[in-house]
């Protein structure tokens, strides 16, 4: 019913002492302020950046140009960023759309599904040869970003409420290339170098090991996947000749 104006739904609903009209109005009404608290939740520095009447404002034009398409309220807003980064209004504020493209993986991981840790005893089953064939399956609750922004410093500052360290952030420094996990303490946003991102973006690729480990010469690659490991940013494994993981626990 969303979907629908009011001439064209009204004929469905019955009167029953309010006018079909009002009775939509309700609805609708009732339907926005949902998806409005919705987009709060989701966005919360991107609030705090451009304050109540303006996240408001826009919130509502997104909400009646990119209704919903399912009831699941935890899926509603992944195109916000976007929307923000077409609006003339928030032209000067640069950086908002990346820091609500990071709020909305924020947001993914969060509600990611569960999912056990590999247990890492299984690579020890594995010889030289598998090992250099093993592909790695991703957590669901784990992202990946770059932005020419410090955008991790932008949403710290703005979360805690450091206006001196929101002042203080520059820019026009280097670009940066983030990890967005939900381990057991909750997200993390943390930075990598663009080597970590090249490697870490291969494995959650699904490509082999030796492939990811060949593009990333780096001495220090081996201990950054030692990181990825406990960390817990992977459930399990395959080879890349098999179908399936239970070939490589024989």
């Amino acid at each position: 019913m969303l979907g629908l104006a009011d001439g064209d739904a009204s004929a469905y609903v019955i009167a029953d002492g309010l006018a079909p009209q009002a009775r939509l109005a309700i609805y609708r009404n009732t339907a926005n302020s949902t998806l409005l608290t919705a987009l709060r939740l989701t966005y919360p520095a991107v609030r705090a950046l451009v304050g109540d009447e303006f996240f408001e404002g826009a919130a509502r034009l997104f909400i009646e140009q990119c209704p919903p398409s399912s009831a699941h309220l935890d899926s509603y807003g992944d195109r916000f960023a976007d929307f923000l980064a077409r609006m003339p209004e928030a032209a000067s504020l640069v950086y908002l759309p990346d820091t609500a493209r990071l709020e909305w993986a924020v947001n993914e991981a969060l509600h990611a599904a569960d999912a056990t840790p590999l247990d890492l005893r299984r690579l020890e089953q594995l010889d030289e040869a598998a090992m250099q064939a093993v592909r790695f399956l991703p957590s669901p609750a784990i992202r990946m970003m770059e932005s020419a922004f410090p955008i991790d410093a932008i949403w710290h500052a703005v979360l805690s409420k450091d206006d001196s360290a929101l002042a203080g952030i520059d820019l026009a420094a280097d670009p940066v290339c983030l990890s967005i996990h939900r381990g057991p303490s909750g997200v993390e946003v943390n930075r990598m170098t663009k080597g970590q991102y090249r490697f870490t973006a291969a494995l959650l690729a699904g490509r082999p090991l030796h492939d990811a480990l060949a593009d990333a010469p780096d001495a220090e690659t081996s201990i950054w996947l030692a990181h990825l490991l406990v960390s817990g940013c992977f459930v399990d494994i395959r080879l890349s000749n098999e179908a399936s993981s239970r070939t490589a626990e024989r």
